[in-house]
């Protein structure tokens, strides 16, 4: 029982914490199914541009999608 109540306990602190990060540049290294939202013009107003990383040899997967504002914080990607 105890464990029980202290996973429930981590799941609501963790749910605050999955806003998304929105990068201004395309990261350098991504891990293979990582994912990184990025901030560019490839992208039409209102939608950002999600990168999923690839396994060596493939290249990443790219698409534009919505992101709700309030998941939402803008940040630099650091090299």
């Amino acid at each position: 029982m105890r464990i029980l109540v202290s996973v429930l306990i981590l799941s609501a602190a963790a749910l605050p914490c999955s806003a998304q990060t929105i990068l201004k540049s395309e990261p350098l290294m991504l891990a293979p199914y990582e994912v990184a939202f990025v901030q560019n013009a490839a992208c039409p107003s209102g939608k950002v541009l999600k990168v999923t990383g690839a396994i060596r040899g493939l290249s990443r997967k790219k698409t534009c999608v919505v992101v709700p504002a309030e998941q939402a914080s803008l940040s630099v990607a650091t090299p």
